[in-house]
């Protein structure tokens, strides 16, 4: 039985694992600490998927969430990652 990629999916949004010099300038440029990032959960289907890429994700990365729409065009999200 062949595996089932999520991210190639439609309504999955891209999911892309930050680079810890790149989350210092995020939080930074967003004024906020990790704290107050939206949560997404270790077990979440699309963290478990973008760790087959990526590798193991330690709790309290910071995961970039980039969403499409024709209304909206772009808009991007972070969230950190927790057990």
């Amino acid at each position: 039985m062949a595996e089932f990629n999520i991210f190639e999916h439609e309504y999955v949004p891209e999911h892309y694992l930050v680079d810890r010099e790149e989350e210092k300038a995020i939080l930074k440029q967003l004024n906020l600490t990790k704290d107050q990032l939206p949560r997404i959960k270790k077990t979440d289907a699309a963290i478990v998927a973008l760790e087959t890429i990526t590798g193991e994700i330690e709790p309290g990365r910071i995961i970039k969430i980039v969403r499409r729409s024709r209304t909206a065009g772009v808009f991007v999200a972070y969230r950190v990652v927790v057990v």
